[in-house]
């Protein structure tokens, strides 16, 4: 699994798009025509947040995650970085 630390710099793949649904979102990459579910509204606004924040914990404060609960958002950052829905970000 790729590590995700709160001062890592990701954005959405450009290949990646969002439909906003009830319980979160569907994200579909258009290169690996993979499908991901995010089974939380505030996951999708951490992921919506992330390519604009300096970093993943600016991006997590912003969606009102609590500092308790980072590690569970840090390893389903990973996940989306791992399938390649997130990507690292240049400096």
């Amino acid at each position: 699994m790729t590590d995700v630390t709160v001062s890592s710099a990701l954005r959405l793949h450009p290949r990646v798009s969002i439909r906003p649904e009830p319980f979160g979102a569907l994200l579909y990459h258009f290169g690996t025509r993979q499908l991901s579910f995010l089974k939380s509204p505030r996951l999708l606004a951490v992921v919506e947040a992330v390519g604009d924040a300096e970093s993943v914990g600016d991006a997590l404060a912003t969606a009102g995650v609590r500092d308790e609960e980072f590690p569970i958002y840090l390893r389903a950052l990973g996940t989306l970085r791992e399938s390649e829905m997130l990507v690292e970000r240049a400096a």
